[in-house]
């Protein structure tokens, strides 16, 4: 397979996957007699090893001391957030007049555990790895300080970063279908312009070298604890392809210094792939000449359910999806014509053309507003004048570049991953 080809996440899991059950891949976060009972169809769950990942969480360089007062450190008004434990979604509405990026106080926040407070003076980015020249381990790594970061050459990137759960409430209400995990409606997802270096800069400083497969950053957040086991860090590795693509080490958010909560000093920005990979917190980086897993492409974040495949898909690119900057249930005048507005967005590039139904049955073309800047999303507005008083369910779907378009109904999978279908939204007017 073509290097290229790689930097599409569907085609990377396919390549490792069957790397994996030849036995040529290196994994913390499943066994290989496990996979191949999965692979085999027997049934058993992605479920990490306790052992493999206790050792790899051991291993792992420590990071600077921090602390914590909370899962979320901003302030989460009730008029801009919808609290999910450790995780706050933004409320549509609140981005209603907020111009292209989301202000990083309305800004979505996926946590596994908690935000840390990293010391930024002490705080340190660490390589290391059988993919770097002269292998350096975890005991020993090539080290960054956001000083010598911040003095290299600077990218600024436009782009949408959004959990793979983003919808998954979706798949109850409207597909009647039982899912774990997060109950987001469409708020898990926002644009912003990060700067920082790309991570191809500072992978060739370290010493990157032809033998180099995967990269696996980790974060600096506390240790995920799953069913009563010690996963570890977050981490989640990339194929070297999409990391000397147009991956980003973000150091600045919207202009300023990235906060706490969204994962300073440094974060990864991944473009186009599910937010997972987007690690905030970043501290160790492995660089390995042999394909690497982690129970964040094992245990989480695969595709199971009828439609896949007995060991699953892992979950790769964001799919077409669309928003109305509106309140859940909002009530609407009537009487009096409305400006609906929205934004809709696609991993594959930018939304060519946004069509609205207010009555069930008919669509009509919204007018674009604007353009997409790098890989964010596309505004959009029409307007609508309702018949009659009543409730209603406003519905937009969009295309993009590719043609791909929301479908009315979407494949279960049992974690609610890529919810991509035409949402109705309910209104009242009264």
């Amino acid at each position: 397979m073509d290097r290229d080809e790689l930097t599409n996440e569907g085609a990377y899991d396919r390549l490792r996957l069957r790397q994996w059950l030849r036995g040529e891949a290196r994994s913390d976060g499943l066994s290989r007699r496990d996979m191949l009972r999965v692979a085999a169809g027997v049934g058993l769950p992605l479920m990490a090893s306790p052992v493999l990942s206790a050792t790899a969480a051991s291993a792992a360089p420590a990071g600077p001391a921090s602390t914590a007062a909370g899962p979320v450190l901003k302030p989460l008004p009730p008029e801009l957030f919808q609290v999910h434990g450790t995780n706050a979604e933004t409320r549509w509405d609140a981005l209603h007049g907020q111009g292209y990026l989301v202000p990083i106080d309305r800004f979505f926040v996926r946590n596994h555990t908690q935000t840390p407070v990293l010391d930024p003076v002490t705080w340190r980015l660490r390589l290391y790895g059988t993919g770097l020249a002269g292998t350096p381990t975890a005991e020993n790594p090539v080290e960054f300080d956001l000083r010598q970061l911040r003095a290299l050459p600077a990218r600024t990137l436009t782009a949408f970063v959004e959990c793979a759960g983003n919808g998954r409430s979706f798949f109850t209400s409207q597909q009647g279908q039982q899912v774990s995990g997060t109950a987001w409606k469409l708020g898990a997802v926002g644009v912003a312009r990060w700067r920082g270096v790309p991570l191809s800069t500072v992978l060739r400083l370290a010493g990157l070298t032809r033998a180099a497969v995967d990269v696996m950053p980790q974060g600096l957040d506390p240790d995920f604890v799953s069913g009563g086991v010690n996963l570890g860090p977050v981490r989640r590795p990339l194929p070297v392809a999409k990391a000397l693509r147009d991956v980003l080490l973000a150091y600045e958010m919207n202009g300023e210094p990235l906060p706490p909560d969204h994962g300073a000093p440094v974060r990864l920005v991944v473009p186009s792939w599910i937010g997972i990979s987007s690690i905030k917190w970043v501290g160790p980086i492995e660089v390995s000449a042999s394909p690497l897993f982690s129970p964040w492409n094992t245990q989480f974040y695969r595709l199971i359910g009828p439609d896949y495949p007995a060991e699953g898909t892992l979950v790769g690119a964001q799919v077409v999806k669309s928003a109305f900057e509106l309140a859940w249930d909002a009530s609407l005048a009537a009487g009096r014509r409305h400006v609906l507005r929205g934004r809709s967005w696609s991993a594959n590039g930018p939304v060519r053309h946004v069509e609205v139904s207010t009555d069930g049955s008919s669509w009509r073309r919204a007018r674009l507003v604007g353009r997409t800047v790098d890989q964010g999303w596309q505004q959009w507005e029409i307007s609508w004048k309702p018949p009659a008083s009543g409730t209603y369910a406003l519905r937009a779907r969009a295309t993009d570049v590719t043609g791909a378009t929301q479908p009315d109904t979407v494949p279960h999978n049992t974690q609610g991953y890529l919810f991509g279908a035409v949402v109705r939204h309910p209104v009242t007017v009264a």
